[in-house]
């Protein structure tokens, strides 16, 4: 029950104060100990396919008995000292593994530069929350860039947390969160990533295979709450959702698209790399800045809805534990 309740108040928490840059964040702390793992690891093993294999595999295993054994232990203290103390040590570590405010803010960030005519300064604060290059987009690849970076995380940043706190409570969550944080820092498909980072990115695909299609129906559902073409959203899902390397990252992208009555996706540059890519969806009209607006709507009312799923079977769960036992 405690779980529960920590998992409501640390998404209102999220909700009311986002990410301020003054908090210590434990995501930054993994991060940080990726890194130095990394950094170690590519000593102790051959600088070969299958050592880099083996080096990545480490990594995992490292990474995720720490990000989940920590939280597990001051979790125990805490109820040990109180129950009420776990309370509010487990909300601040839901509110802390969550990103729906964090990613509304940053991407408005972009909006509002667009609205301004400020295209350098869009450029800018797209690039705070974008892998790409982002020097030579325009305004219209600025706004298709920001809506599917709303798109994407609306699983991964925040439906996927909710899923996974609901299941095991924080820790799990940190579990989710530190294979996502390791697939972001060494995922890539590059030359100094492709056998490293190969372990994390295909532990990411499985973690995100159940939460990236949930938060497609979720988000349906939401555009017909937001008044959008929930009936397009649909048709270009169900046409769209496998257009990506990933075969997770397009499901969310294509609801959004479809919402929207536009296209997302197609080439874009990566460190200097011209990458091709599948479209999503149909360019009925023209991206536009406002869609960033639009594209966040859909993504709190898709939080708002996965919040009330999982306290419902949460919550009926624990009845049925209770009447049973």
């Amino acid at each position: 029950m405690i779980s529960l309740f920590a998992l409501i108040l640390g998404f209102l928490l999220d909700l009311c104060f986002g990410d301020p840059h003054w908090m210590p964040h434990p995501i930054r702390l993994i991060g940080w100990l990726i890194q130095k793992l990394e950094r170690l690891l590519r000593r102790l093993f051959p600088k070969t396919e299958k050592g880099e294999l083996w080096a990545g595999g480490a990594l995992v295993v490292a990474v995720l008995s720490v990000s989940v054994s920590v939280p597990v232990l001051l979790l125990l203290l805490a109820n040990w000292v109180s129950p009420w103390l776990r309370l509010i040590l487990e909300t601040m570590m839901c509110y802390q593994l969550l990103a729906t405010k964090c990613l509304k803010d940053e991407s408005m960030k972009v909006y509002h530069k667009l609205a301004k005519g400020d295209i350098p300064g869009a450029r800018h604060m797209l690039s705070m929350i974008v892998g790409r290059d982002t020097e030579l987009l325009q305004a219209d690849g600025i706004a298709r860039a920001a809506v599917e970076t709303v798109a994407e995380n609306t699983s991964d940043g925040v439906i996927a947390p909710l899923l996974f706190m609901t299941v095991g409570g924080a820790p799990l969550g940190f579990f989710y969160k530190a294979v996502n944080t390791m697939d972001s820092m060494v995922g890539y498909k590059n030359e100094k990533y492709l056998y490293l980072g190969r372990c994390a990115a295909r532990l990411d695909d499985l973690l995100n295979f159940v939460p990236a299609r949930l938060s497609a129906w979720l988000m349906i559902l939401s555009a017909r709450m937001n008044g959008m073409d929930a009936r397009n959203a649909g048709r270009i899902y169900r046409r769209d959702r496998r257009n990506h390397e990933s075969p997770n990252s397009a499901h969310t992208e294509a609801v959004c698209a479809g919402a929207l009555r536009v296209q997302l996706a197609g080439d874009a540059w990566y460190f200097g790399v011209l990458h091709h890519k599948k479209t999503i969806g149909d360019a009925l009209r023209p991206i536009e800045a406002q869609d960033i607006i639009r594209a966040n709507q859909l993504m709190m009312g898709t939080a708002f809805l996965a919040l009330l799923l999982c306290s419902a079977v949460k919550g009926a769960v624990l009845a049925l534990i209770f009447l049973l036992f």
